[in-house]
């Protein structure tokens, strides 16, 4: 299982190359990180994951100078370097513009051809493009499972998220 949080955490003085490079890595000793050349299966790797994750064109500046939804898809690029099963990704598209957060959602929706993903978002209109199920929580419990136009259109969610008062507007 990888995991993405909220807020990227990339090695800002590295490059974007480099960052993936240490994700590839199957050994996580300093040694390993700071002698080892990346073998010829890594870089091919790292390339097609800067193709991938939109960032071929900046692999070789340092991340400090990538904007936030670079940064967060060079984060999700490190997490798929590493081979996990599923990917576990806490709002991804916190704080960024449109344009980005399409990028990201075209992203993932790309990753999940071929990977298990669970994404925890608020933004609904980023939801409906990427998410087939739309699982909601209340208090540590599913309240609601289903595609996006019925889980916005459940009395319950409405009640819980809305409030009552907001709810009886909404349904009228």
């Amino acid at each position: 299982i990888g995991r993405k949080f909220q807020t990227p955490r990339v090695y800002q003085k590295l490059t974007p190359r480099e960052n993936l490079e240490l994700s590839c890595s199957r050994k996580k000793n300093v040694f390993d990180s700071l002698l080892r050349q990346a073998s010829t299966a890594e870089r091919r790797t790292v390339a097609g994951l800067l193709e991938t994750i939109g960032l071929a064109l900046k692999a070789d500046i340092p991340a400090e100078l990538l904007s936030h939804g670079e940064k967060q898809r060079l984060e999700i690029g490190m997490l798929v370097a590493q081979s996990p099963d599923l990917l576990l990704v806490d709002e991804p598209v916190a704080g960024l513009t449109d344009e980005e957060t399409e990028k990201v959602g075209d992203l993932l929706l790309a990753l999940a051809e071929s990977h298990s993903i669970i994404v925890i978002e608020h933004d609904m209109e980023f939801v409906r493009q990427i998410a087939s199920t739309v699982t909601v929580l209340h208090q540590g419990s599913v309240l609601c499972e289903g595609n996006m136009d019925e889980v916005q259109n459940d009395p319950r969610v409405i009640e819980v998220y809305l409030g009552r008062e907001e709810a009886d507007h909404q349904v009228a």
